[in-house]
């Protein structure tokens, strides 16, 4: 077995699918862009569903990443397992409607076996299957895997809701009947046991059909495109390659683990009780990632996640006899770890130090709150002869009071009382139903769409014109493309477009087509970028139109004029907040109307009035900056048209003959000067 670090593993997988023609996509922000069914992007597939879908065709379809990723739906099990983790990297290699199965499974078993690449030994891989796909069995047979190492199992197809899924095929490494005591064998993967002998490295995902929940799973209907979508844990490979008994004792985390001993003064010892050196090692990672691509602490959606991580690692701290502020201390090696890839950490410590600090001295305060309340309660079950702390109670100390679970049962049962530990639970699973009920309903990952990915014709945006001439060269109606539309509404494509497709948060330019004649023909009542990248004019039809026919394409000025200086508002807005409030003010999303403008932003504190006023003293302060410019500028061309005039009628009659210059004064002469803003 090769001995690999962890950036040698990365940068192994990135340079081997490269070595196949893929596109080396870099690992996007932790925070979704524009997707708001996803808390967190927790996968490497996550920032790719644009090209999954096919609502964008993808310059390359052959694209592999190594992509940070959270997951936090199981934080009660990290560090009490040897894989679980809230922060991971997932690499992965995707196929868009390209290469499919056999070249998949081959390509990943060369990269898996191959003395060039990771040079597993063969007999230590084994491979689950979909029992109905016959074809992944075939090849890898066709391969030379041996058939008592492939495994049929039900649970191997991939779907999510609507939209596009497939079987799979999971690659597994056998680590020894060192790490199976009871000798199960075999039985560990066919009954799909927990278990720490077969650990699953890679999963392979056939993208081959549309699931509809409407219909049985043999119903589903063959996407148009076909797509591989394969994801492998690096901290998974990394214990491999580094002969770790847990993912924890690899180079990934044990920097962290030794900082974390010389602040505790305890020894962390992989076969005793060492969670709360996990906690602290995989949440501070975490914390340093999110913070640094601009999620921060706070009471609901990402800033409750990180909120709720921080306070578990430092409670885990405490357990270590830690009662100072010191998850902040262990950011720079987090970014000296990842340092390689993710050179983001180091370059904003300051700041992620800054944050985790303050949330840590903000808590300790919480602590001091609880404990106050925690007592009152205690008191008055001693009074009213109780020995249980009602799980009700626990939960509103845990969700009102930020007091964590374990603090409460650790001083609880230190008093001498028992805890509710059922109330708990109930009250807890309320609040999550209450939570999954206020989620954005909706798929991941829509359908495709075969006839708008199919539109290939192209279409030229030219934005500093009202009206241009273009032919219409598409027509699509009820999803399906038309020689002719007459009435009702329809998609249009044309050559050249004025309209702007709604990007960037300014929203799509509206307006009018008319036909030769000058009628209006059509209204458009929106634009948005086709997966092609062309512009698909949404129209209100009201006479006759067809493939191949000229049109004049005119928009509404106002409008769009208006929606233009929202959008220039926005980077003025940008521009002061980071003057007055600091550069780690990151835009978390703008929508530039006709009539408003929104500019999310994220910053650690509320905005205070001052600020405000800071801010709006800025903005006003450039626009009537450029007022006066402008003004200016308008002047001083003034009176040179003026001087140019004179000098041109001064010099005309010095040598225009006498009788040419007596013609000229008997005609009326106006000049008419351009104001241009």
């Amino acid at each position: 077995m090769k001995q690999l670090s962890s950036a040698q593993i990365r940068q192994m997988w990135l340079d081997f699918w490269k070595s196949k023609g893929h596109s080396v996509e870099p690992s996007a922000n932790l925070v979704p862009i524009n997707d708001p069914t996803l808390l967190w992007i927790n996968s490497g597939v996550a920032t790719l569903k644009k090209y999954f879908d096919g609502s964008v065709i993808p310059e390359n379809p052959r694209i592999t990443n190594a992509q940070k990723s959270i997951r936090t739906n199981d934080i009660e099990n990290v560090g009490k397992t040897a894989r679980h983790h809230t922060m991971f990297e997932m690499l992965g290699n995707f196929s868009i409607g390209d290469y499919f199965r056999d070249e998949a499974i081959e390509w990943g078993f060369e990269l898996l076996t191959s003395p060039e690449w990771f040079a597993f030994p063969k007999e230590k891989l084994y491979m689950t299957y979909y029992p109905e796909d016959k074809d992944s069995y075939n090849r890898w047979i066709a391969l030379g895997v041996d058939p008592s190492h492939l495994i049929p199992l039900e649970e191997n197809f991939w779907e999510i809701g609507a939209g596009p899924s497939g079987p799979d095929t999971e690659i597994f490494f056998d680590r020894g009947e060192a790490f199976d005591p009871e000798n199960i064998g075999i039985r560990l993967l066919e009954e799909d046991l927990e278990n720490d002998r077969y650990i699953e490295i890679w999963n392979i995902v056939l993208s081959q059909f549309n699931a509809d929940p409407e219909v049985p799973r043999s119903e589903y209907k063959e996407l148009p495109n076909k797509n591989i979508d394969t994801g492998a844990g690096l901290e998974r490979l990394a214990a491999i390659f580094q002969g770790a008994k847990t993912n924890f004792e690899t180079d990934l985390f044990m920097p962290i683990i030794r900082e974390v001993e010389k602040l505790s003064g305890k020894t962390y010892d992989q076969d005793g009780d060492n969670m709360s050196f996990k906690v602290i090692a995989d949440h501070i990672r975490a914390l340093s990632f999110a913070i640094g691509d601009g999620a921060l602490p706070g009471n609901e959606g990402r800033g409750y996640v990180l909120r709720r991580l921080l306070r578990r690692a430092v409670m885990h701290g405490r357990r270590l006899g830690i009662t100072d502020a010191f998850l902040y201390k262990l950011v720079p090696t987090v970014g000296q770890i990842m340092e390689s890839y993710y050179p983001e950490v180091l370059e904003k410590r300051d700041f992620i130090e800054k944050i985790v600090k303050r949330e840590e001295e903000t808590f300790a305060r919480t602590i001091d709150a609880g404990t106050g309340h925690l007592e009152d309660l205690l008191a008055d079950l001693k009074a009213a002869g109780k020995d249980t702390l009602d799980g009700k109670d626990i939960f509103k100390l845990y969700d009102t009071y930020g007091f964590p679970v374990e603090l409460t049962e650790e001083l609880a049962e230190d008093a001498g009382y028992k805890i509710d530990h059922d109330g708990f639970k109930a009250a807890m699973k309320e609040q999550q139903d209450r939570a999954r009920a206020a989620v954005v309903k909706g798929g991941s990952m829509g359908m495709q769409n075969e006839t708008l990915a199919g539109i290939t014709e192209p279409s030229e945006f030219v934005y500093y014109v009202d009206t241009l001439e273009s032919q219409l060269s598409v027509i699509v109606v009820d999803n399906e493309r038309s020689e002719v539309v007459s009435e009702g509404q329809a998609l249009l494509v044309f050559n050249q477009t004025p309209f702007y497709a709604e990007m960037g948060g300014q929203v799509a330019d509206h307006g009018v087509i008319k036909n030769e004649k000058g009628d209006i023909v059509a209204r458009v009542t929106d634009v948005q970028k086709a997966p092609n990248g062309q512009a698909l004019h949404t129209v209100d039809v009201l006479a006759s139109l067809s493939v191949g026919t000229n049109h004049m394409l005119a928009i509404d000025k106002n409008r769009r004029f208006s929606v233009e200086k929202n959008h220039s508002a926005t980077h003025l807005l940008h521009a002061a907040l980071h003057n007055v409030i600091g550069n780690h003010t990151t835009q978390a999303g703008s929508l530039n109307e006709e009539g408003f403008l929104r500019f999310d932003f994220t910053h650690f504190e509320a905005v205070t009035a001052d600020e405000l006023r800071q801010i709006e003293t800025q903005v006003n302060g450039v626009l009537w900056h450029y007022l006066v410019k402008s003004t200016v500028k308008l002047f001083v061309l003034l009176q040179w048209e003026i001087i140019l005039l004179n000098f041109v009628v001064v010099h005309t009659c010095l040598i225009l003959p006498k009788s040419v210059f007596s013609r000229l004064l008997k005609k009326k002469v106006s000049v008419q000067v351009p104001v241009v803003f």
